[in-house]
């Protein structure tokens, strides 16, 4: 791909080819779209050969993390007479992901077609939903999609075939950003509190109902309907060699018209914005994060990054849930930074004490340096907790929490500075929609407040 290429040919719609159709969310408008043939393909497959062909197409996970989904399909256990069970965590909670949601909400049966496939692969006969229970309307649809399944026979007695059942159960989660993290989820959803499992073992070998289970994020599961019905030389003609396919990219901020943008792995933020119209008028990019903000933030320097798994890595960040929030030069990188630490300290489930002390303690001083109240040791200090609470917590939140001070810290350290000597912030809140009211209509733009 190159930057003179056409916005048709960057761009591949294969989960959203037709989110504008009308009642795009029903089974007779998923199988006017090849619904359901996928499907036919993969029960025609042995379950370790439908393992092994994903495993071959190179899909990754696509809700973070980026490990090989047929991998994950083959720790599960063969042969342990015990129940296997599929979890797909539909929480999205992520500060600035915006993917899973509307893919839900515009096309619910490419995950339950997803869902019975990676169902017969693991030899799984009862599925799960987790999902955001704050968005009402997606409960609804999931569970008419879902009713809508059982009714044509894809799910129920026979789904998998002559006498192999197959139940889906859709739950609605509390609004606890930790049962993100799939352990945390998996105790949820057994009805305990959302806190994250110490590990071994792992969720393949005792997940729910110490059962071997695979939690599989939305998107990585609604794509393997396509990969089976297309194949997997057309999937791995997208991306790049080690990053291959189409994935959903959510550009938002300080944005000219932000969205959903299905392309290929591998396009850069350079290529997104030139499509959608850029920043907004009058301004320039500042900062960006590629995955939500519990990725390391980066700069105008990385528009040329290719946002696959290996690229933005290779510039010391992740590509996490592809959450692109862009801000523009009136900006103030503390206050964003502080809003986030916030959120950090807000969701932190509390069990272990990097993670509980250390996001209090950010958020003090952050105030204080925010505020102009602070002294130039703060900033190593922040810096200091930032580094006891990376990779020394229970879960990824302590290191996504840590990831925002490192960043922001390693472009924009003159920044926290000017707050210290001019006390207080050098940016007029008139000119910034980050400063906006949690009543405003730019309260979206407060990084998920």
């Amino acid at each position: 791909m190159t930057a003179t290429e056409s916005p048709e040919k960057l761009l591949s719609p294969v989960l959203s080819s037709f989110w504008d159709a009308p009642d795009s969310w029903t089974l007779e408008t998923y199988r006017n779209h090849e619904g359901y043939e996928g499907l036919a393909k993969a029960l025609a497959m042995d379950p370790d050969e439908l393992i092994a062909y994903v495993k071959d197409a190179g899909l990754r996970g696509r809700g973070g993390a980026g490990f090989p989904t047929g991998m994950k399909w083959q720790f599960i256990p063969q042969g342990d007479n015990k129940p296997h069970y599929l979890v797909v965590n539909a929480d999205e909670s992520e500060p600035g992901t915006c993917k899973d949601i509307p893919l839900l909400f515009a096309n619910p049966h490419s995950l339950i077609e997803g869902m019975i496939i990676a169902c017969h692969a693991i030899r799984s006969s009862h599925a799960f939903i987790y999902l955001r229970g704050e968005v009402v309307p997606v409960l609804r649809r999931l569970h008419e999609a879902v009713r809508e399944a059982y009714e044509a026979g894809y799910l129920g007695p026979d789904a998998l075939g002559s006498g192999k059942p197959l139940d889906i159960t859709v739950h609605a989660g509390a609004g606890a950003y930790i049962c993100g993290e799939e352990t945390a989820l998996l105790d949820s959803l057994e009805g305990r509190r959302g806190q994250p499992r110490l590990r071994p073992p792992f969720p393949a070998v005792a997940g729910l109902y110490a059962c071997p289970t695979v939690v599989n994020n939305v998107e990585s599961i609604a794509s393997v309907p396509a990969l089976i019905n297309k194949g997997k030389d057309w999937f791995r003609s997208m991306g790049t060699e080690k990053s291959p396919g189409f994935t959903l990219y959510s550009l938002s901020g300080h944005v000219a018209t932000p969205g959903q943008y299905e392309a290929p792995l591998g396009i850069t933020l350079r290529q997104l914005l030139d499509m959608s119209g850029g920043m907004r008028p009058g301004h320039r990019l500042k900062f960006w994060t590629p995955g939500g903000s519990s990725t390391p933030m980066l700069t105008e320097e990385h528009l040329d990054v290719p946002l696959d798994y290996e690229g933005v890595g290779g510039v010391g960040s992740m590509l996490g849930t592809k959450a692109l929030q862009c801000f523009d030069e009136t900006t103030c990188v503390v206050r964003a930074v502080t809003r986030w630490t916030e959120f950090y300290a807000h969701e932190s489930c509390g069990k272990c004490t990097p993670c509980r002390e250390g996001t209090y303690w950010l958020v003090q001083l952050l105030r204080d340096i925010e505020a102009g109240k602070a002294e130039m040791a703060d900033i190593d200090k922040i810096d200091d907790i930032a580094d006891n609470i990376n990779g020394k917590s229970f879960c990824a939140l302590g290191d996504g929490a840590a990831s925002p001070i490192f960043s922001s810290l390693k472009y924009f350290r003159e920044e926290y500075e000017q707050h210290i000597t001019g006390r207080g912030c050098p940016f007029d809140p008139a000119k910034s929609t980050v400063w906006a009211d949690n009543g405003s209509d730019n309260a979206h733009l407060e990084v998920n407040a």
